[in-house]
């Protein structure tokens, strides 16, 4: 189960303490999260990357 809580604020200068914020919001998200919770996740957040792109293809452990 993915936990809905708000995204930390971070402010305009980009510092390790909204590093840190960032990190402690990410592990609170998917703490409790299944395997195929965390795989959605992840896919969803990186699908801007890929629009427009074909998919890079998944190699699995044993395939060539």
């Amino acid at each position: 189960m993915i936990n809905n809580i708000p995204k930390p604020n971070i402010g305009n200068t980009f510092t390790v303490e909204d590093i840190r914020k960032i990190r402690d919001w990410h592990y609170e998200v998917l703490k409790d999260a299944t395997r195929e919770e965390r795989k959605e996740f992840y896919n969803k957040g990186a699908a801007h990357f890929y629009e427009g792109r074909p998919l890079p293809k998944t190699i699995r452990p044993g395939e060539t």
